[in-house]
């Protein structure tokens, strides 16, 4: 039989889940407007950003309850913690998300899906995308080995983005009628890189909460140490 705080938990992380899914959505929606120059679609992901942080407010202030009804101790707590470092996470992916779009109903000009492989843009993308998907994996299946190897692949976003000045040149050396385009396919690689870093981030807190490792500390003083 459970318990009332064990309902309260289950329940706040299937919200948690239904968020993690919408933003997702986000993502995917924003891809396809960009692809596609879908300005309608593009618009549609602005309306439902409202919908994002209506469920970070719901799931902030379910988080606060459960604090004050049930006083949470060990592995509940952790995960309480946890759960609102990732509630944060997921609303600025939704907003990453929602930025692209914006994108979308500035430009005046189609993005070239051949400027959007040549920047390495898309395979950025989709990388993004797939490591957030396995977030959520590692979150459901509370799977820590997983969450490990969201760092490791975020290290290839991080090289295109690292890469991506000279791409965004060479593309305007080509043809510089094309730099509005360029400009904006430069900012889109630099939220992409923020995806993963967001990504990191839960990962660090799925390892906390089942594990009890905060590892940015860890991190933190292997660098002083290193630094010595």
């Amino acid at each position: 039989m459970t318990t009332p705080l064990e309902n309260e938990i289950n329940a706040l992380k299937k919200e948690l889940i239904s968020m993690w899914i919408l933003v997702q959505s986000q993502l995917n929606k924003a891809r396809e407007a960009m692809v596609q120059f879908d300005k309608d679609l593009a618009r549609e992901i602005l309306i439902k950003e409202k919908r994002v942080n209506s469920f970070e407010l719901k799931i902030d202030r379910d988080c606060e309850n459960i604090f004050a009804l049930h006083c949470p101790v060990a592995v509940d707590l952790r995960f309480l913690l946890a759960a609102l470092k990732i509630n944060t996470n997921l609303e600025r992916i939704g907003d990453i998300a929602s930025g692209i779009a914006f994108y979308v109903v500035q430009s005046s000009v189609n993005f070239n899906v051949e400027s959007l492989e040549s920047t390495s843009l898309l395979r950025m993308y989709d990388e993004a995308v797939n490591i957030f998907i396995d977030t959520r994996t590692a979150f459901e299946q509370e799977d820590t080995v997983l969450a490990r190897s969201i760092f490791k692949r975020d290290d290839v976003l991080d090289t295109i983005n690292l890469n991506a000045p000279i791409a965004i040149a060479e593309l305007i050396k080509a043809d510089p009628d094309s730099m509005p385009e360029a400009l904006y396919i430069l900012s889109i690689i630099r939220k992409l890189e923020r995806v993963g870093d967001q990504s990191k981030n839960i990962a660090e807190e799925i390892i906390f909460y089942v594990e009890a490792k905060i590892l940015k500390h860890l991190e933190s003083s292997k660098r002083r140490l290193e630094g010595e």
